[in-house]
């Protein structure tokens, strides 16, 4: 249950007030992956992506473009990732994994930009042009990535020893 709030607050927060691309997406799915149904992987899939057509469309005005899809496959790829933590949820792995998705989104959304619009040149220099432009953006995400990301591993575990500490009643411990 607490993969699928995650989920929903990944999404809501990008519809409230924030700095640019500090959010929680990529630990909501690399969570979801790693404790969410597996059965299941497709429904962050489709909550994030009716997410990115309502704030494009209608909080954004921009056009929706075919780089969206490009972004709905990182998605799934950093749940797939999420995935593989579910032998052993090591502080290092899950670090590694939200520094993997940071660098990833990085590369991969720039570059979709670069192809998809014609803000740049299509040459080399231009596609270096669209990541140097992006840096100031890629510092929020990356900082917001390993916040939310460690936050949402050690919910669990607080929960757990809280548990423990009120002798398994949560309802004192709240």
């Amino acid at each position: 249950m607490l993969a699928y709030f995650f989920i929903l607050l990944a999404v809501g927060v990008r519809f409230m007030p924030h700095p640019w691309t500090f959010t929680p997406i990529v630990g909501a799915l690399l969570f979801f992956g790693a404790r969410g149904s597996r059965r299941q992987m497709w429904v962050p899939l489709v909550i994030l992506a009716f997410g990115d057509v309502l704030l494009t469309k209608f909080h954004y005005h921009y056009l929706f473009s075919w780089d969206q899809f490009i972004i709905w496959g990182w998605y799934a790829a950093i749940l797939w990732l999420g995935t593989n933590l579910r032998g052993g949820m090591k502080p290092l792995r899950i670090l590694g994994a939200a520094l993997a998705s940071s660098f990833s989104f990085f590369l991969l959304s720039n570059f979709a930009v670069w192809a998809c619009w014609e803000m740049y040149p299509k040459t080399l220099t231009g596609l270096m042009a669209c990541y140097a432009a992006a840096l100031p953006f890629f510092r929020h995400a990356t900082e917001g990535d390993l916040l939310f990301t460690a936050v949402f591993f050690a919910v669990p575990a607080v929960m757990h020893r809280l548990s423990e500490a009120f002798e398994g009643d949560l309802t004192t411990a709240a």
